[in-house]
């Protein structure tokens, strides 16, 4: 890569953030479900493990919903025995809807999993036809089987900075029902932009929320999505509260169905280009990184959205 060859990005560091950031890359699942055109799990296999190669070390690898609600991820029970020979250096969770999902994951030896909730009652009853009491009371249970079965726990929640249907969402509202999903024994709370619409003093705002009602820092990531191009600001005021989790889609794989335009998830690369650039460590090599989102995009048969991808590329 071109910018490797000449040093770039230049390393400066700034006082008072992370010394290493770890990634939680989603491409593979998050990136890939809404995709219409069916991705063979042989691809989706070869993904992942290109992924790994390039250094990241948390790949969340599918989901085990309902084929009729995520026909892309049908494969699940197919694709994790594909990835048995990445080995505990990397971690592989997977999203569960209920106690079904789980019962397939656990079945396949799947050692972290994660659940999937809302801020919001209009993307509760849009999601998972339920209300944000209801769909708690649904994840309860399902957290309590992975933790006795010694599985980690991850919860994402959604609409933390705005709603399609509901507009802003006050803060202290998010931060209430983000508590309540970390409180039923998540080990760690990924807090989504789902729409893009979030900027650095809301971010700050609901950090600063969460931490007063008692959640720890060191149990949050954040998991932006680049609609409105605030996804890295947003990313460095993150982690000048102390976020050290990130999530990133390698090649900005993702979108949003309920945003118009959305540009999907924040794309690794454009992560890694910062990080570097600031000194954090992620273990990332962002040469291989790239050629790998390269060729996914050649497998999807259109360019990657990254603009690291796009000028990394276009340079060699």
């Amino acid at each position: 890569m071109a910018g490797e060859r000449l040093g770039l990005p230049m390393s400066v560091p700034l006082d008072g953030l992370p010394r290493r950031v770890r990634i939680h890359e989603v491409g593979a699942r998050d990136g890939l479900q809404n995709e219409k055109t069916t991705v063979p799990t042989e691809v989706k296999a070869e993904f992942v493990h290109r992924l790994a190669d390039a250094g990241l070390t948390t790949i969340e690898a599918t989901s085990f919903v309902h084929p009729k609600w995520v026909p892309q991820l049908a494969d699940a029970e197919q694709l994790m025995p594909l990835l048995d020979d990445l080995g505990e250096g990397v971690r592989l969770p997977v999203l569960v809807p209920n106690d079904r999902g789980l019962e397939r994951a656990l079945a396949l030896g799947v050692r972290e999993i994660a659940v999937f909730g809302s801020a919001t009652e209009s993307f509760a009853k849009a999601n998972l036809n339920r209300t944000v009491d209801e769909s708690l009371a649904m994840f309860a249970p399902v957290v309590a089987r992975a933790r006795e079965a010694g599985a980690r726990v991850r919860g994402y929640l959604s609409m933390c900075f705005g709603d399609p249907w509901e507009g802003a969402v006050p803060v202290d509202q998010v931060a209430s029902v983000a508590r309540r999903l970390y409180e039923l024994g998540c080990d760690e709370l990924s807090l989504g932009d789902t729409i893009g619409v979030a900027t650095p003093g809301h971010v700050v705002a609901l950090l600063d929320a969460l931490t007063g009602l008692g959640v720890p820092v060191d149990r949050l990531a954040v998991h932006f999505h680049d609609t409105y191009g605030q996804a890295l600001s947003n990313t460095l005021a993150a982690l000048r509260h102390g976020v050290g989790v990130v999530d990133a889609s390698a090649g900005g794989l993702g979108g949003c169905p309920y945003a118009k335009s959305a540009t999907g998830n924040l794309a690794t690369e454009d992560l890694v280009w910062m990080l570097d650039g600031l000194g954090i460590e992620t273990g990332v090599d962002i040469g291989r990184l790239t050629a790998t989102s390269v060729w996914m995009a050649g497998q999807l048969g259109r360019p990657s959205p990254s603009r690291t991808v796009r000028a990394l590329s276009h340079q060699e």
